[in-house]
C-alpha cells in the first residue's frame, strides 16, 4: 500500500476515534479535589473501547482530563506537559501558555479537544477555541455527558457528609445512565488540598 495513502487512512481512522462522546467531571469540595472520566471511546455510532484512560497525572500534583478527537487530545497533553516542564508548580501559567500556542500556531489551531486541568488550588478549562478559563465554582464538566454530570454534582454539592470523590462518583453514574456515549467504567483521580497538607 502506498505510504502516503496508508498515512491518510491512519489519520482518518484516528480522527474518527472520539473522546468528545464522553464525560469528564471535576468536583472541588472542602479539602478534596476529584476528577472522574468514563472509559468509552466511540467510533462513529459504535462503542470502540470501554476502558480508555482519559485522565493523566502531570508532575504528581496536577490532574488533566480531556474530551475530543483522540489523537488531538494526546497531542495537546504532550504540549501541556512541556509547559509544566517550563513552569513547574504554576498551573495557570502553564495553561495560559498552552492556550496561547493553541490560538497562534496554525497547526495547533486544527486540534479539536477540550481539557480540564486541576491542582490543589484551582481548576482551569481550556476549550477547543484556545480559551483558558479559571473555574470559580466547585463543579465543572466537559463532554457529551457533561451537563448531566455537572447538574447532578451541583445538586449534591451541599449535601453534608459527602466528599468530593463521593459526589463525583454519584454524578458520573447519573450521567452514564443518561448519556449513550458515557459508560460506567470510571477512572478516578483525587488530590488533597493545601489546607489539609498544612494541617498535617
Amino acid at each position: 500500500m502506498n505510504t502516503l495513502y496508508k498515512g491518510l487512512l491512519t489519520r482518518q481512522f484516528s480522527e474518527r476515534l472520539q473522546y468528545h462522546g464522553t464525560t469528564i467531571l471535576n468536583v472541588r469540595k472542602g479539602n478534596q479535589v476529584c476528577m472522574v472520566g468514563d472509559g468509552q471511546i466511540s467510533l462513529g455510532h459504535t462503542v470502540f473501547k470501554q476502558n480508555a484512560k482519559k485522565l493523566r497525572r502531570i508532575q504528581d500534583n496536577v490532574i488533566c482530563g480531556f474530551a475530543g478527537s483522540a489523537a488531538d487530545c494526546l497531542a495537546l497533553l504532550e504540549l501541556l506537559e512541556k509547559e509544566f516542564e517550563k513552569h513547574p508548580g504554576q498551573t495557570l501559567r502553564a495553561c495560559l501558555s498552552l492556550a496561547k500556542q493553541w490560538r497562534t500556531n496554525k497547526m495547533h489551531q486544527q486540534l479539536q479537544a477540550d481539557m480540564l486541568v486541576s491542582d490543589k488550588e484551582l481548576t482551569v478549562l481550556i476549550d477547543g477555541s484556545g480559551n483558558c478559563i479559571e473555574i470559580e465554582k466547585g463543579v465543572v464538566a466537559i463532554g457529551s455527558g457533561g451537563l448531566y454530570a455537572q447538574a447532578a454534582a451541583q445538586a449534591l454539592l451541599d449535601v453534608e457528609g459527602l466528599t468530593a470523590e463521593q459526589i463525583a462518583r454519584k454524578a458520573m453514574n447519573i450521567a452514564a445512565d443518561l448519556c449513550v456515549y458515557t459508560n460506567h467504567e470510571h477512572m478516578v483521580e483525587v488530590l488533597e488540598s493545601l489546607e489539609k497538607d498544612k494541617a498535617n
